[in-house]
This record gives structure tokens, sequence and C-alpha cells, in this order.
């Protein structure tokens, strides 16, 4: 039998829920639904069409752009995790001679515009003299868009600060009326001045950059969320700049623009991949969905990668958590929003305070130093809108000052706690 075009068949399953509309129901209901279904219909509104995904079975060995090691499934079998790890440290004892420096791993969580917090933690770090260069730096959501910045050093800290401090709600999105929003679009928001402002930033000079890093030995790891499969995605960003692949650049601009999708508020990004001599799209979004922050899978013991002829290394990981770890109480009302808006919001808290407990008892199983910089209860600049400038600059200058003032840093992930309602307004 033919397969028939996606368009094609959303009509034909129009045409089928017509038909069963016409007996037992109201002529004015079955005008309406007519009428939406129709618009729908139109090529203006076919936003919601896309090529299937590729089989689950197809899909986990996929090599996206002909590049096998191009990303990773954390919540699988770690070999090819492990694989990666022995050949970034055989690189890297090629460039040393064989005698390696203390190691030092980067956590960079979502947070949306309390991204400015990490953003001044890396300026501060660069201004007291102590930051160090960083064999591992993993990102998510805005931790995504920090990322390679933080990875390529302090020599982007101008742009680090610039994305930050300078921009403007306009500049990252552009909010639909709801009522249209959520019957013909996938997303509240539309993220096209997101795309643009990555386009800007992760050009073909910052892919040649971070190219180099990775054949020194160091990796740019990048986390999504796979919508078709339910499943995290790990990026590895240096092999996809290595690769010299044409389409390298788009689908490293793609992956971050993916991994800062917040699914619903936000579109997600279809990811082209081919298989056979067929294409197929892949659904991504935010990897805040599946995790908050991350390091490495527990399954994957780092004490496996040490030489164990060498004497022990040095190895810390640093995490930056965009947020807060305490939470502030409210006087919810009895609405449907509030209370899922408040339960959704609970629920991703404590899987960002969960992902914090799991890297430090990794870190502890596998010998590495540990340490948490996040967003005290002393910050209380408003916030009037999302990435509204003034508060975002704010925090900028807290995470610097944090930093400058040597008080970024805990050794174990502290107690949470329970700060008072905000004023009426004050969000």
């Amino acid at each position: 039998m033919p397969r028939r075009e996606p368009r094609e068949r959303t009509r034909s399953g129009m045409r089928a829920l017509l038909s069963s509309l016409r007996s037992g129901r109201p002529a004015a209901l079955r005008r309406w639904l007519h009428a939406v279904l129709l618009l729908l219909a139109l090529p203006g509104c076919a936003t919601i069409l896309r090529l299937d995904p590729p089989p689950p079975e197809v899909a986990i060995d996929l090599p996206v752009l002909g590049i096998p090691n191009a990303r990773f499934w954390p919540d699988g079998p770690p070999d090819a995790l492990l694989r990666e790890g022995e050949q970034m440290l055989a690189r890297q004892r090629a460039r040393m001679g064989g005698v390696l420096p203390p190691a030092n791993f980067l956590a960079l969580s979502g947070g949306g515009d309390n991204g400015a917090f990490g953003a001044g933690l890396l300026t501060g770090w660069t201004a007291a003299g102590t930051r160090p260069e960083f064999d591992i730096v993993t990102g998510i959501s805005a931790g995504a868009l920090i990322a390679p910045f933080a990875f390529l050093g302090h020599d982007y800290d101008p742009q680090l600060r610039e994305v930050f401090t300078e921009l403007a709600p306009p500049d990252v999105l552009l909010l639909r009326r709801i009522p249209l929003a959520l019957l013909f679009n996938i997303a509240l928001a539309d993220t096209s001045p997101l795309y643009r402002l990555i386009e800007r930033k992760a050009d073909a000079r910052m892919l040649e950059a971070i190219a180099r890093e990775y054949r020194r030995g160091r990796l740019l790891l990048i986390g999504t969320t796979n919508l078709d499969l339910q499943r995290p995605v790990v990026w590895n960003i240096g092999a996809i700049a290595a690769s010299g692949h044409p389409r390298a650049l788009t689908l490293f601009r793609q992956i971050l623009l993916a991994s800062a999708s917040i699914p619903g508020a936000f579109p997600p990004v279809l990811i082209d991949v081919e298989h056979e001599g067929r294409s197929w799209q892949e659904m991504h979004v935010d990897g805040g969905a599946a995790s908050q922050v991350f390091l490495y899978p527990p399954s994957l013991e780092a004490r496996g990668l040490a030489d164990p002829r060498a004497a022990p290394r040095q190895r810390t990981v640093w995490v930056v958590r965009n947020g807060r770890l305490d939470v502030a109480g409210a006087n919810v009302n009895r609405g449907l929003v509030t209370i899922a808006s408040r339960s959704i919001a609970t629920l991703l808290h404590f899987s960002g305070v969960g992902d914090i407990n799991r890297i430090f008892l990794t870190a502890q199983r596998d010998g590495l130093d540990f340490r948490l910089a996040f967003i005290g209860a002393g910050f209380a600049a408003e916030r009037r809108e999302p990435f509204d400038q003034a508060y975002m600059r704010a925090l900028f200058d807290y995470g610097a000052r944090k930093m400058l003032a040597g008080e970024a840093w805990v050794s174990r992930p502290p107690a949470t706690g329970t700060l008072p309602a905000p004023p009426p307004g004050v969000r």
C-alpha cells in the first residue's frame, strides 16, 4: 500500500472525525469544529506536521550526520561514553607527555533567565584569577547556552556578558496570543529571536575553536530530550565540530536551541536524520525534561579511567545551579492553573535538587572533589517578566561578587529551606 504524505493523512483523519460528528451533536458545535479543522488544514497552519521519527530500535544506533560518536544515551549502557573518556585521556597524555595535571569538570544547570547567575560567576572567576581550564563542560537549557563560552575560556567572557545582560525579552522570544497559540500552534512562544541570537554567537569560528579543543582532549557535552523516545540525549559537540561535515554548524545550533526549548512554552526542534536512504525527523526539547544538570551517569565509574601506574590525579567537579535550593512560601489559591503550575514548579525544583545529590554521591564514590554554587537567600531582586533585563543584570553582578568574595562554593549540597512568601506582585 503506498505511503501517504503527512498532510494527506491529516486531512483524511479530519474527514473521518467530521463524519463521526454528523449525528447526535448540536449543529452549532459541528459548524465550529468544522471551521477549526478547516483552518488547521490550511498550509499556513501546518506547523504540527513533521516527518516520522525513526523506529526506536534504529534510532539508538543511528549515526547523526554519519558521526558514530555524535551523541550518547546516558540512561543506557555506558560503553560508548567510556570509550570517549578513554580517547580523551589518550589525547591528553599525548599532548602532555604522559603526565596529567589536575582535572576539572564543570556542570551547568538549566534555569532560564537565572542563567545570568552562572554567566556572572564565570566572569568573576576570571577576574579572581583562579578559573581553571575544564576537561569536561556539560550544559542543559540555560546552561547549554553558557557552556560553549565556558568551554572556550575567558576570551569569550565579553560575549557571555552580552548574552546575559544586554538582551531584552523580544531578543529571546515572541509571546503569541494565548487562544490562537492553543488552537493553531505547538507552543506559547516563538523562539526565532533566540535562534537568530544563537546564529550570531555560535558561528563557524566558535565551532572551529571547539574542534581544536576536542583534539586536545577536552569534551563539550550538551543535553537534550528526545521526546519521541522519552529519553535523555548527550551530544558530543567536539566530535560534531571536528567531523568537518557541512551541516555540523547547523546541527550545533539546533542542539543549543533544542536544549533551551521548554516543552509547551517553546517549539520543539526537529532534527533531520537519515537511514537506509530514507529521511526521518527526531523531536528534541529542553534537556531539563529529563534532568536539570548532569556530569556522567553513575553507571560509568570514573575510577576506571585512572591510570593505575600513575600517581593519583586530583579531580574536581564544579556544579553551577542556575537557581535556588530554597523554596518560597506562597498562598496557593484553589485554581486549576495555579495548582498545576505550582505543582510543576515543585517537581522541577526537586528534580534539580535530586540531580545535584546524585552528582555529589557519584563524585564521592569515584574520588572526585565536589563544589557547588547556587543563588542564595540573600539575592532579592524583583523579576517583572521573563528575561527581565534589570533582573538579569542584578543576578549577573551577584554571581560575580560571590566569586570575587570567595563565597561562591560549598563542598556538599546544603539542606533546603523555605523563604517567606514574596509581597504581592513580586515573583
